[in-house]
């Protein structure tokens, strides 16, 4: 594991046995690199990742697919992909975000996931009650890279690398949209690594043009 994650306090039956980056392998999610040391904020309307100094971290919602969702289940079907889809922008997001500076933080010093919100696109005119089902395409990637009841590596229902994925949620239908699913994630990571990101960078991602010259020529040698 990473320092920070490994300094912090957590009952030894809850903590990671595994480095995240080693299920990210495993998933098949590339986390290539951005332009050093990230994208710039200019010409954003909102930010991807806010940090605070109590350690959560808001990202920004993201949507996949192309279509409302109706009862059907190969619409359903192809809904809870767009959730793993989405659920993997989050975790190049989060990765990206955490590691553009010389902190030395990683995934691996996520702790878990906070609160989960996604929201569905179905047809206003009638009810969708499938909305958990679709929002479990996001829910389980994250056990699936962090671990919990959903996991990939689970059998019954456990996964040998614990429970660190797992997150409360809100799954909502009804929403208008040219998509599929939006999803958006809080999650928490220790508060003296979100501390030590603020004071030397600041809490946006992507980076203020100012913050990101500074980092530039060191990101370049990371």
């Amino acid at each position: 594991m990473s320092r920070y994650y490994d300094r912090f306090a957590l009952p030894a039956e809850m903590r990671r046995p595994f480095s995240v980056y080693d299920r990210l392998s495993v998933a098949g999610i590339d986390r290539a690199a951005p332009p050093d040391p990230g994208p710039p904020l200019s010409g954003q309307r909102l930010a991807s990742v806010v940090f605070t100094e109590s350690g959560l971290v808001y990202l920004s919602g993201g949507s996949a697919g192309i279509t409302p969702v109706d009862d059907g289940d190969a619409a359903v079907a192809t809904a809870y992909e767009a959730g793993s889809v989405i659920a993997d922008q989050h975790f190049l997001i989060l990765h990206h975000a955490l590691t553009c500076g010389d902190e030395g933080g990683d995934l691996d010093d996520v702790l878990y996931p906070v609160k989960v919100l996604g929201l569905v696109a179905s047809p206003a005119d009638r009810p969708f009650l499938r909305a958990p089902e679709v929002v479990n395409g996001y829910s389980s990637r994250w056990h699936s890279v962090f671990g919990g009841t959903l996991s990939e590596q689970a059998t019954d229902g456990v996964d040998p690398g614990g429970v660190g994925g797992m997150h409360a949620r809100s799954a909502i239908a009804g929403i208008e949209g040219r998509f599929a699913l939006e999803c958006e994630v809080i999650v928490a990571i220790p508060s003296e690594l979100a501390r030590l990101i603020i004071g030397r960078r600041g809490w946006l991602y992507p980076l203020p043009d100012p913050v990101r010259a500074r980092l530039r020529p060191m990101a370049g040698t990371r």
